[in-house]
């Protein structure tokens, strides 16, 4: 079941990115990731005040928000401060660059996950998922170097940097994930790390981004912000849930998440009208190959 669970949240995850890149193309990007803290927020508060408030129905469901003090809290906001360091990271990367390059260069997450999880987790793989693995992990790198043909030097852009900074931030939040999962509510997870996310990014809003606000790219609305919101709350939901199985592994998790490339990618080639993709089509087959190999190494 966990299996099945971390397919439908890459499939939202594609999404996700999709409407970020629409939302950020000529935009101010603080702002941008401000409203989606605050409607992600939104999402999860009536979740919250319906358990506080010790609502019969929601207490048996799987929306149920226990109350806990800040023994646990401090997890959560831990939890973060290291998602929003990722987000701002990536965010700005993605505004500046190719869809198509985002994609695979933040599937080098599953990488890093799984030296992680090795090492901290215990976590071992059999002969078809290392299979899967080895595909997947060949088939991003292949698919990143596709970019040298639009020009995007590697070595000395600070977009891809960002982008390498944002994969390294979301491999350990995705470690931590597992940890935070053996021994607390993924609801509780969930909804707190998202409002507390809301007071932090507000913040760095006031202080770097409304004093400069004239000076900077302007801020625009676009009903797609609000779509971010939805289709992340939903794939982080689902995702929570899948890693709360007692044999749920986090590097396979993790490998299936970054199948989402595939949703951004078609999109990236049709809406956004991104190039070179013949070559990068070629590299994408395998990363599918390769999750065909984890789902019969984890069945």
């Amino acid at each position: 079941m966990w299996l099945f669970l971390a397919f439908i949240s890459a499939f939202l995850l594609g999404f996700y990115d999709v409407f970020k890149k629409k939302s950020l193309k000529d935009n101010a990007v603080l702002p941008v990731l401000f409203l989606n803290t605050l409607f992600s927020s939104l999402i999860f508060v009536p979740f919250i005040v319906l358990s506080a408030f010790g609502q019969d129905w929601i207490s048996h469901s799987i929306f149920y928000v226990p109350i806990e003090g800040w023994e646990v809290h401090k997890y959560v906001l831990l939890k973060s401060f290291i998602v929003l360091s990722s987000w701002v990271f990536g965010y700005f990367g993605m505004k500046h660059l190719p869809l198509t390059i985002v994609g695979p260069i933040n599937a080098t997450r599953p990488v890093m996950v799984l030296v992680g999880a090795m090492l901290c987790f215990g976590e071992r793989l059999n002969l078809y998922q290392w299979i899967g693995v080895l595909l997947a992990v060949a088939s991003f790198f292949l698919l990143s170097r596709s970019g040298k043909k639009e020009g995007i030097d590697f070595k000395r852009d600070k977009w891809i940097l960002f982008i390498i900074l944002a994969a390294v931030t979301g491999a350990i939040s995705g470690l931590y994930d597992k940890y935070l999962m053996k021994q607390f509510n993924p609801m509780l997870i969930q909804s707190w790390y998202n409002i507390y996310q809301l007071f932090i990014m507000g913040s760095i809003l006031l202080v770097l981004w409304w004093p400069k606000r004239k000076e900077t790219t302007p801020f625009r609305w676009d009903w797609s912000i609000i779509l971010i919101s939805v289709f992340l709350a939903a794939a982080d939901f689902v995702y929570f849930y899948s890693l709360s199985y007692a044999d749920s592994m986090i590097s396979i998790v993790s490998m299936i998440r970054r199948s989402s490339v595939v949703v951004s990618f078609i999109f990236g080639a049709i809406f956004f009208r991104e190039k070179n993709l013949k070559s990068k089509a070629i590299d994408l087959i395998l990363v599918l190959i390769g999750m065909i190999f984890l789902y019969l190494g984890s069945k």
